[in-house]
């Protein structure tokens, strides 16, 4: 019974510190991104689907956390203010990129991986006040196909954490619950 006990006692000890984590989380995410996430437009990206079964607005939300995570546990020292505004604004392209008709008008024939960081940076500098390094972290989230590596660790890190996160979400790992109506 002592050994039940104790695996309780660590299970519920590491539910406790998840959730107070998790708690963190979401504080700094409002401290530092409230305007963000109280937008219009990025309240629209719930109906976009990013990988898999992902919306937009989940993936750029993982995308935060996970980078919030690697800055903490690698120590590396990241701007959390930019860290987060640039995380949630990296894939700020508001347009659903899966829809082959949308994407035929106009100037949307190129593929989406190489021009959408430009497209979210021009629409995130319409809506917000930018930094050197968010736009920083906006522009050159994809690189190797942004062809100039980052070079700022905020950028670094995003990249990092959006490989990671697609990666999940691509491989079905991570899955989310589909494009939402509003």
């Amino acid at each position: 019974m002592n050994i039940l006990r104790g695996i309780h006692k660590r299970r519920r000890e590491r539910l406790r510190r998840l959730h107070e984590r998790n708690r963190r989380i979401r504080e700094l995410l409002k401290e530092h991104g409230e305007d963000i996430l109280k937008s219009e437009n990025f309240r629209k990206t719930r109906k976009h689907i990013q990988h898999g079964t992902m919306t937009v607005h989940r993936h750029c939300m993982d995308v935060a956390c996970c980078s919030l995570l690697l800055n903490k546990k690698l120590r590396i020292g990241c701007n959390k203010h930019d860290l987060i505004r640039g995380a949630l604004l990296h894939d700020y392209f508001l347009y659903d990129w899966h829809d082959k008709e949308y994407l035929a008008q106009g100037k949307r024939k190129r593929l989406h991986g190489f021009h959408h960081p430009m497209t979210a940076l021009r629409n995130a500098e319409k809506e917000y006040q930018l930094n050197n390094t968010q736009r920083e972290v906006i522009r050159k989230h994809m690189w190797p196909l942004s062809v100039v590596p980052p070079t700022c660790r905020e950028a670094w890190v995003v990249t990092a954490a959006d490989k990671y996160c697609s990666l999940m979400e691509t491989m079905g790992l991570h899955k989310g619950h589909g494009a939402q109506a509003s």
